[in-house]
């Protein structure tokens, strides 16, 4: 993986964390963080991967950040000074 994409990476977790932070209503009691980001060479698209505790909220989660997915890619897209922004993807981080 080059120094680009790491970067990418790297600037696309710390604003969609921000995002869902600020934009998405999650019940005081919940935590979703982004734990890592894998955006391929062409920039076509990147993994969000999230991870969310308590565990049991986790369906509840992902249900709103994919609802909301389009409102989240539209920041994205207005706060990233990039040539191509990637279409995100949403993916449950795995614990084990």
């Amino acid at each position: 993986m080059n120094d680009r994409i790491l970067k990418i990476n790297k600037l696309l977790k710390q604003e969609v964390g921000k995002i869902i932070f600020e934009e998405i209503d999650l019940e005081k009691e919940i935590l979703a963080t982004v734990i890592k980001v894998d955006t391929p060479d062409d920039l076509g698209y990147s993994k969000i991967f999230i991870s969310v505790l308590p565990l049991e909220k986790t369906e509840e989660v992902f249900e709103k950040l994919n609802k909301n997915i389009w409102g989240i890619q539209q920041i994205l897209n207005k706060k990233l000074k990039m040539r191509q922004v990637p279409r995100i993807e949403f993916e449950v981080f795995d614990h084990c």
